[in-house]
C-alpha cells in the first residue's frame, strides 16, 4: 500500500520507489500458525463398544477431523498415543503429508493396558515442546487427581488444553435391566449384579464424578467437552467449534 505519514521507514519498498518514484510500504501477513497436539488415550477401556463405534474409533475420527482442519490452515499437528505411558509419538509438522502419518498412527492403534494418566500425561507434556493447543481425547477412567496432575503439566507449559471426554452411552446411562455381567476392559475383572438395583447409585456416582471433574477443569482453565459415541461426529464437532468461536 502507499506510504502514509508515521509508517515505519524500514518497511518502505525502495526498489518499487526507484521504478515508480512513489513510496509504498510492504505489508506482512500476521504470523498465526500454531501447534496442535493430539493426545489420544488408547488404554483398554477405550475399546468399549455397546452400540455403533467404540470410544477409540470415535476418538480416532475426531482426531483425524481436527488434524485435517489444522493442516488446511497450515498449522503444525503432532500426535501422542498413551495408556499407562506414552506408546507412540509424531512430532508436530505442517506439511500436507502429516495427515497421512496421523491417520496411519491412529487407525493402527490398538486398545491396550491400564490407564495411568499421572505417569503418561507428564511424559506427553515433555513432548509438547512449543506452546500451542493440546487436545486430549479420553474416557478419563482414572483417578481425577491423577488426570489433573497431568493436565497441570500441560498448563504449566502455557498450552491451551481442550479435553474431549468420551462416553459410551451405556456407560453413562446404564440402560440395562435384570441380571448383567459387567467386564472391566483394563483389569479383566467381572461383576454379576442386578442392573436395576444399582442404577440409581451408579448414576449418582457418575454425576458426582463428572461434577468434580468439571470443577477441577474450570479451576485450571481447561475446556471440557462431553461426547457420547452415538452423537453424529460432524454435528458434535461443528457445535463445539461454533461455541468456541462465540467465546472469543
Amino acid at each position: 500500500r502507499e506510504y502514509a505519514q508515521g509508517d515505519d521507514l524500514r518497511h518502505v519498498n525502495w526498489k518499487l520507489f526507484a521504478r515508480t518514484n512513489r513510496l509504498y510500504v510492504k505489508q506482512f501477513d500476521a504470523e498465526t500458525n500454531m501447534n496442535l497436539y493430539l493426545l489420544m488415550d488408547v488404554s483398554g477401556s477405550m475399546s468399549c463398544k455397546n452400540t455403533g463405534v467404540s470410544k477409540l474409533e470415535y476418538g480416532a475420527a475426531l482426531a483425524a477431523a481436527l488434524a485435517h482442519l489444522a493442516l488446511k490452515q497450515h498449522d503444525a499437528v503432532g500426535l501422542v498415543l498413551y495408556a499407562d505411558e506414552v506408546l507412540a509419538h509424531l512430532p508436530p509438522r505442517s506439511q500436507p503429508h502429516q495427515l497421512s502419518e496421523v491417520l496411519r498412527a491412529i487407525h493402527g492403534a490398538k486398545p491396550q493396558r491400564q490407564s495411568n494418566a499421572a505417569r503418561a500425561l507428564p511424559q506427553a507434556a515433555e513432548l509438547c515442546k512449543h506452546r500451542g493447543i493440546v487436545v486430549v481425547l479420553s474416557d478419563l477412567f482414572d483417578d481425577i487427581d491423577a488426570v489433573m496432575q497431568g493436565i497441570e503439566q500441560l498448563r504449566f507449559r502455557n498450552h491451551e488444553v481442550i479435553l474431549f471426554h468420551l462416553w459410551d452411552k451405556w456407560e453413562r446411562d446404564l440402560p440395562l435391566e435384570g441380571h448383567c455381567r459387567f467386564h472391566d476392559l483394563e483389569t479383566g475383572e467381572t461383576l454379576l449384579t442386578q442392573a436395576d438395583g444399582v442404577r440409581d447409585s451408579y448414576l449418582k456416582e457418575v454425576r458426582q464424578w463428572c461434577g468434580e471433574l468439571e470443577v477441577q477443569c474450570r479451576n485450571r482453565a481447561v475446556d471440557r467437552v462431553e461426547l457420547t459415541t452415538d452423537e453424529p461426529l460432524d454435528q458434535a464437532l461443528l457445535d463445539y467449534l461454533v461455541k468456541r468461536a462465540k467465546s472469543f
